[in-house]
């Protein structure tokens, strides 16, 4: 048997080596890998990119019709402002609602799993990727085993 950090021979019972001192036959310990450690990072990846997307025709439509500018023609009824303004506020809020979740996922933030789970139900509307984005972050969130696994993740950083 030889040390595995000089390389030394080493005899049978030593339990050390003598050249540098390392343990004999002590291999480390491989760290173990938790359901949710490679797939908390992606769903908040995701969040930003889905987030970023939505956010682009907010701003859009509240530079348009948030400053009393109309770009509409005279048949349109005058209620369809209103709505694209509101349709705008929206799109925008829900915009920075999801870079937060996104940033703090990310950063493993304790409060970021609840935001998560509370915006994936929210966004299990907005057909297709949306509704992708809520299945599997509802997926890799929701079940207890992985809110104990979070939680330990998010103490650690």
């Amino acid at each position: 048997m030889f040390c595995d950090r000089c390389g030394t021979k080493l005899s049978d019972p030593a339990k050390f080596c003598p050249i540098c001192g390392k343990a004999a036959g002590v291999t480390p310990l491989m760290p173990i890998d938790s359901r949710i450690a490679g797939h908390v990072r992606l769903v908040g990846i995701l969040w930003l990119a889905l987030s970023a997307f939505h956010l682009i025709p907010g701003l859009i439509l509240l530079s348009l019709f948030g400053h009393g500018m109309w770009f509409q023609p005279l048949a349109v009824p005058g209620f369809v402002h209103g709505i694209l303004t509101v349709v705008g506020w929206m799109l925008l809020a829900g915009s920075i609602l999801g870079l937060v979740t996104g940033w703090g996922l990310l950063q493993r933030e304790p409060w970021a799993r609840g935001l998560a789970i509370v915006m994936a139900c929210l966004n299990l509307v907005h057909m297709p990727f949306g509704t992708i984005l809520g299945i599997y972050t509802l997926w890799v969130l929701l079940p207890a085993a992985s809110e104990q696994e979070y939680r330990s993740v998010a103490r650690a950083a």
